[in-house]
């Protein structure tokens, strides 16, 4: 057995509760989750008696910071009030092997303080070596004391977290790599969307991908992916990263990102004959792409293999939650492509598995949340990695749907000083795709309103976003009990659990998906006819991204969101300027609730043609449009829709 490998430690008295109505085979992947399993005897995971109740705690520490909160604290409602070890695997050393230590649900760079009520320092019931940090569940995310992902110094190899889930291996048919939901009928909306790309002297776009002189294999790949014509994000950004320039891009969900960096990137590697190195102890990939959750960069992998499917370009994904000596094997067999998670990346460089000295392009996807939310310094900490070339000697591209200025100053750091900056605008996009609908619901009597829309929707596939990763499990739990097929995803389930999860709501299998907002960015599941959202978000950008689930790719979609007068006040200015733009009614009361005077003042409301415009132009500049619009409109200065910490 290689040093590397990995064994699960053994555990005993494990009792998974079971739900008392079964919906064919929906709760299995439910009950299973984290909050579905416990364990008895000290140090267990719960008693093992009172249900779910008794091993969560209470409301007020089971906070909204679950989905983008940057102070998540210790395990919010694994362990018992008695606390313990968690399955045997004790708290030592911690390495990036088996965690993104700030990935979906929050940064947990400040986990140190540990839960209340959770566990002691220094004794028994504490951990050994004196671990008064915290623990995220079973997802293999340990902390050590005041650090959020460094290694403990003196610690015993046998107390690391251990990981020994193995993925199913991804289809090789290729119906199956290649298969494609169809555009919309409102995909040719796309070229009405207003463009502006800013910087020096950028490439003139291109209009149809023969323009964008790819190789035939590429070429044969993206027909077979059902690309008929760029979209705008595409008809700007591949002449701009085929030109080796920096790139900021800012385009909204639903709109070919992915396809924007790759099929450059892919084309280039394979005119310069880029081929894998097989069996090789250390892989030095010519292209790493960086995204914050796994869901997201397992994505991105999968587009990848599907755009060099027969070619000499082989893609490698790596990220927690998964056996790290899989993944040292996988990499064995070559890499050109490297997509990873932040925590998992650096600790195969840090294995010496992953050399960065051959690297030409670094891609930060959802990049406003890599450089904020606890991840700049691992991204600080990637670029500085030895070997790594410096800013002038690769090229670094930033994809996001939000660029705040405090981002753009960051991004700066990372970018050359001539970068191009490209935002696509929202008006008459997918935005206006969305059907969305208010209710205004108390907070109590979301339940029931709930259950009568779902029962009003049939069959549709549904995406249900709620604040914290308890309620998602609760949610789930009243919906199967309805007779409603549902599962759950966000930050405290397995990885195999959240994969199985996502698999049996893209297959049908699970027509309602409840999730955390581990789930509202990136993802792209086929016929997502309906969101709700149980609990609206804390801010703007986050309902964009959550609604931006359906109506993607020109497709109609459907969304409901609950309104709390209570809760919910502080962002009504906000939603009626959303409304208001993508040219839908805006209720009577929401429009009273935004001008009343209970909204802050000084709310900034949305940027009015863009998600974020150029930090380095003035309150003045010249914006085109694809296609037959012509008409200049003048930019406004880019404003933050929330507070960044």
């Amino acid at each position: 057995m290689d040093e590397w490998e990995e064994q699960e430690t053994a555990t005993s008295g494990t009792c998974a509760l079971t739900s008392d109505t079964s919906t064919g085979g929906t709760q299995g992947d439910f009950w299973n989750s984290d909050h579905g399993e416990f364990q008895g005897g000290r140090g267990g995971r719960g008693r093992g008696r009172g249900g779910f109740k008794n091993s969560f705690f209470s409301d007020a520490e089971d906070s909204a910071n679950d989905g983008d909160g940057q102070n998540n604290t210790a395990e919010r409602s694994s362990f018992s009030r008695r606390g313990g070890r968690g399955r045997g695997r004790g708290f030592g050393r911690t390495d990036h092997s088996d965690f993104d230590a700030n990935e979906e649900d929050g940064d947990n760079k400040n986990v140190s303080r540990g839960r209340r009520g959770s566990y002691r320092q220094g004794g028994e019931q504490g951990g050994r070596d004196g671990f008064g940090g915290g623990y995220r569940g079973k997802d293999e995310e340990v902390f050590a004391q005041g650090h959020g992902d460094t290694p403990a110094e003196n610690a015993d190899a046998s107390d690391r977290p251990r990981v020994t889930y193995v993925p199913p291996p991804p289809s090789e048919d290729e119906e199956s790599i290649f298969s494609h939901y169809e555009s919309g009928v409102n995909f040719d909306k796309y070229d009405e969307i207003l463009v502006d790309v800013s910087g020096t002297n950028p490439p003139p776009a291109i209009m149809t991908f023969d323009e964008a002189a790819l190789c035939e294999s590429l070429k044969r790949n993206v027909s077979k992916s059902g690309y008929v014509k760029p979209t705008p994000v595409q008809k700007h950004g591949i002449p701009i990263i085929s030109a080796g320039r920096d790139l900021m891009a800012c385009a909204q969900t639903g709109s070919g990102k992915t396809a924007a960096f790759l099929l450059p990137i892919l084309q280039q590697l394979m005119a310069d004959g880029a081929a894998a190195s097989c069996f090789s102890e250390m892989q030095e990939p010519d292209a790493i792409i960086v995204a914050p959750t796994r869901e997201l960069i397992n994505q991105i992998y999968l587009e990848a293999r599907k755009f060099a499917y027969g070619t000499c370009v082989r893609p490698v994904v790596v990220y927690g939650g998964v056996s790290t000596g899989h993944q040292i094997r996988d990499l064995s067999r070559g890499c050109n492509v490297l997509c990873g998670t932040p925590g998992r990346l650096l600790d195969m460089i840090g294995r010496g598995k992953v050399g960065l000295t051959k690297v030409r392009y670094l891609v930060l996807d959802e990049a406003d949340r890599m450089l904020d939310m606890g991840f700049e310094p691992d991204m600080r900490r990637l670029v500085g990695s030895p070997g790594m070339p410096s800013k002038e000697n690769r090229q670094t591209l930033m994809f996001s749907a939000t660029f705040p200025e405090d981002i753009q100053r960051l991004a700066a750091d990372f970018l050359k000083t001539d970068y191009l900056f490209l935002a696509v605008g929202i008006v008459g996009g997918a935005c206006s795709d969305v059907e969305q609908t208010f209710v205004q619901v108390t907070k109590f009597a979301k339940r029931e309103q709930l259950i009568d829309l779902l029962k009003s929707t049939g069959s549709e596939r549904t995406m249900v976003f709620v604040e914290t990763k308890r309620q998602a499990d609760f949610i789930a739990t009243i919906l199967c009990q309805e007779k409603f097929p549902t599962t759950s995803i966000h930050g405290d389930r397995e990885q195999w659990q959240r994969e199985q999860a996502l698999g049996d709501f893209r297959s049908g299998k699970c027509s309602v998906l409840v999730a955390t907002s581990v789930g509202a960015r990136g993802l792209d599941i086929p016929d997502v006819q309906f969101v709700v959202n149980f609990d609206l978000p804390n801010n703007i950008d986050e309902y964009v991204h959550r609604i931006g689930r359906t109506g993607r790719c020109g497709n109609t979609g459907r969304a409901v969101s609950f309104y709390d007068p209570g809760a919910d006040s502080e962002l009504a200015r906000s939603l009626v300027t959303i409304l208001s733009k993508a040219q839908q009614e805006v209720p009577s009361w929401l429009e009273e609730s935004a001008f009343s005077g209970h909204s802050p003042s000084g709310f900034n409301p949305p940027r009015k043609h863009f998600a974020s415009t150029d930090l380095r132009k003035g309150p003045q500049g010249g914006f085109f449009q694809d296609g037959s619009v012509t008409s200049q409109l003048a930019a406004q200065t880019a404003a933050d829709d929330e507070e960044w910490e």
